[in-house]
């Protein structure tokens, strides 16, 4: 059965920073690799989306997995409360704002800011929309990071754990299989050797390995 990973990142990236987490998950697993890029700046959901269904359509393998990074995950939650992937496979998500985010919403507090980050984010994290769930039949495991360095912490005050741009409430979605908190960075985590060992765990045997 030929398995293939579909890699999503976030705001600003290009899905280069996946690089040693995806050869680390293609050594330890063997699966396939796919990065999907998408503008976030200039984008929409809705066009993303769609980008997004005919990229995984062409992927010639009989299970896909994704695994999505901070504003990636909430595209390829939104992707999966529209799109019923007939193929089996799990989901990951790294720092994901799933829930809310407060760095995004004490950014749009500067106007400037605001046409920075541009409208996919103003529509999914600042202005009010559909509450983001996990009813997929696919398992979800969701990982966070707990080492507070990420720009977010410059504009956001967070009075719990944070990787530093998103807060560890933040990531969990209502229906999620398993959640995990790691003592690392909002981008830390793409590089940090635990994170892929768990990552791997989950895409293989829907669990972490360690305590969340």
């Amino acid at each position: 059965m030929k398995t293939a990973v579909v890699f999503v990142h976030g705001l600003f990236l290009n899905g280069s920073e996946f690089t040693l987490l995806r050869r680390r998950l293609t050594a330890t697993l063997g699966f396939e690799a796919h990065r999907f890029s998408y503008p976030t700046v200039r984008g929409s959901m809705t066009a993303t989306l769609t980008q997004l269904s005919q990229f995984v359509k062409r992927i010639d393998a009989d299970r896909v997995h994704f695994v999505g990074h901070s504003l990636g995950g909430v595209v390829l939650c939104r992707y999966f409360q529209r799109e019923r992937c007939e193929r089996g496979g799990r989901v990951v998500l790294l720092g994901s704002p799933l829930v809310e985010s407060r760095s995004a919403q004490a950014v749009a507090r500067h106007a400037w800011l605001r046409r920075v980050v541009g409208p996919l984010v103003a529509e999914e994290l600042l202005q009010p929309c559909e509450p983001r769930t996990w009813r997929c039949e696919r398992e979800l495991g969701l990982i966070a990071g707990t080492t507070p360095m990420g720009l977010g912490r410059f504009f956001a005050q967070f009075q719990e754990p944070s990787d530093g741009t998103v807060a560890v409430s933040e990531t969990r979605l209502p229906g999620h299989t398993a959640h995990l908190s790691l003592p690392v960075s909002h981008m830390g985590m793409l590089i940090s050797r635990p994170v892929a060992a768990e990552v791997s765990e989950f895409l293989a045997h829907g669990r972490f390995t360690a305590a969340g």
